[in-house]
């Protein structure tokens, strides 16, 4: 299948097959008939065009041959390494190689998101192979709507855009049924942890000011972020949510507590409501989670830390939310730290986050402090969502407060994922997205 290029002879070198990584994100699909015309061509003529593979062995040129070659049995297959190419022209190579294969098809979405990527970087794309005309009959089309019909949610349960909207008639419902399995994540916690009740009670109202994590939240990190059965490690567990959920996707979950009631009452609630994969929460300081959970190769950081002091959940001394500010940010990035010396490589981290105000009414930059703790611990920032939360009883708050301070009501929270190592290979390692709950989902 010669296509007309020529490598230097002395620069060809026969690699094992089993050592070859395929491009994750390879926007070609092959048809078993192109296999077959490849495979037949390399019986005849043998390989008259070398895969191409970057320093990582991660293949940059030559899927259909490396599938034709597996076809046929073969240990190993004549390769050239591409020494200094950049991430960008890796892409795009990737791209112009493809666009040559004959009877070949494309996953378009995977196409779309490769030239996104190399627009953001300012990449000529006509040097892809595409000509304008094409590329605008790739992307000449309307939007798709961020609802329940469409491709992008039957396949990832929610289409994977930078704002979940948790206020959604399908997220409601989900958290529901969740909620109805038993669990009751409030237990074990005080009442009116957050905001002062009067001004509800004034209405007639009653609101429960206990915050509770949300399960549907927790369902698509750990689905969108976390290897089957994989181990999720949490520095700040609090409530039962977390741990049920990754029972019932079949993770391992592991919470480090500091309030033993809590502790308790999340065990009893796990006890009645799972089976397999039954949580573990430990009692005690997040500052020493790399000594209790010493053993465990977390494959995701999940959690939602304290709040600075928003929410004060004991009267313990190393409780976080007790702390002054600058000492509540030493211990936080210390425990960040910890949790993600405990993380495997090319895997991810999730914390959620929102900013919080001092006693003058200005916000700390507490979310800017996380992404920062993560910097320093050697991850990377690699996605930000925003999820929009529930009004609640924002609009008996908000009014009057604004009318004196011009503060803005809140109702959305941070999700921020950061990566350690390779992304490509930590999207690799989680697989396809399943979205199939037994007994739960009615989809």
């Amino acid at each position: 299948m010669a296509d007309g290029r020529s490598w230097p002879a002395d620069k060809v070198e026969r690699r094992d097959i089993d050592t070859l990584i395929p491009y994750a994100r390879n926007s070609r699909t092959h048809s078993d008939e192109q296999i077959t015309q490849i495979a037949a061509s390399i019986k005849e003529w043998g390989f008259t065009n070398p895969i191409l593979v970057d320093n990582q062995n991660e293949i940059i040129a030559g899927h259909g041959r490396l599938l034709a070659a597996k076809k046929l049995n073969l240990k190993d297959v004549p390769c050239i390494q591409a020494d200094d190419w950049t991430d960008a022209q890796k892409q795009a190579y990737v791209i112009a190689d493809n666009k040559l294969a004959l009877n070949a098809g494309w996953d378009e979405e995977l196409l779309k998101l490769e030239f996104k990527e190399l627009t953001d970087l300012n990449f000529d794309l006509e040097l892809t192979g595409f000509s304008l005309d094409e590329l605008g009959d790739l992307f000449d089309e309307k939007e798709e709507e961020p609802n329940r019909a469409g491709n992008l949610t039957n396949k990832f349960l929610a289409p994977p855009f930078s704002v979940l909207n948790s206020r959604d008639g399908w997220w409601q419902e989900r958290k529901k049924k969740w909620l109805e399995l038993g669990i009751e994540s409030e237990e074990g916690r005080a009442e009116e942890l957050t905001f002062n009740n009067n001004i509800a009670e004034m209405a007639g109202m009653k609101i429960s000011n206990t915050s509770v994590f949300d399960p549907v939240l927790c369902e698509l990190v750990y689905r969108w972020f976390c290897p089957k059965n994989g181990n999720i490690v949490d520095p700040f567990a609090g409530g039962s949510v977390r741990g049920i959920v990754a029972s019932k996707l079949e993770k391992n979950y592991y919470g480090h507590e500091l309030r033993s009631e809590q502790v308790e009452s999340n065990r009893k609630q796990s006890e009645l409501i799972c089976e397999d994969f039954l949580p573990t929460w430990e009692i005690g300081d997040s500052i020493n989670i790399d000594k209790t959970f010493k053993d465990v190769k977390a494959d995701l950081i999940f959690s939602c830390p304290p709040y600075v002091d928003l929410e004060v959940y004991s009267d313990d001394k190393n409780d976080l939310s007790n702390m002054d500010y600058d000492s509540f940010l030493i211990n936080y990035k210390n425990i960040i730290e910890k949790s993600c010396s405990l993380l495997n490589n090319d895997s991810f981290a999730c914390f959620v986050v929102g900013e919080v105000r001092d006693k003058k009414g200005y916000y700390y930059n507490f979310v800017g402090e996380t992404i920062n703790a993560f910097l320093e611990s050697g991850l990377k920032f690699y996605n930000e969502a925003i999820l929009v939360t529930m009004v609640g009883s924002l609009p008996l708050r908000a009014g009057k407060g604004f009318s004196v301070s011009r503060k803005l009501g809140k109702t959305h929270q941070n999700v921020l994922i950061f990566v350690k190592g390779d992304p490509r290979i930590a999207a690799e390692k989680c697989g396809e997205v399943e979205i199939d709950l037994s007994g739960f989902d009615d989809e």
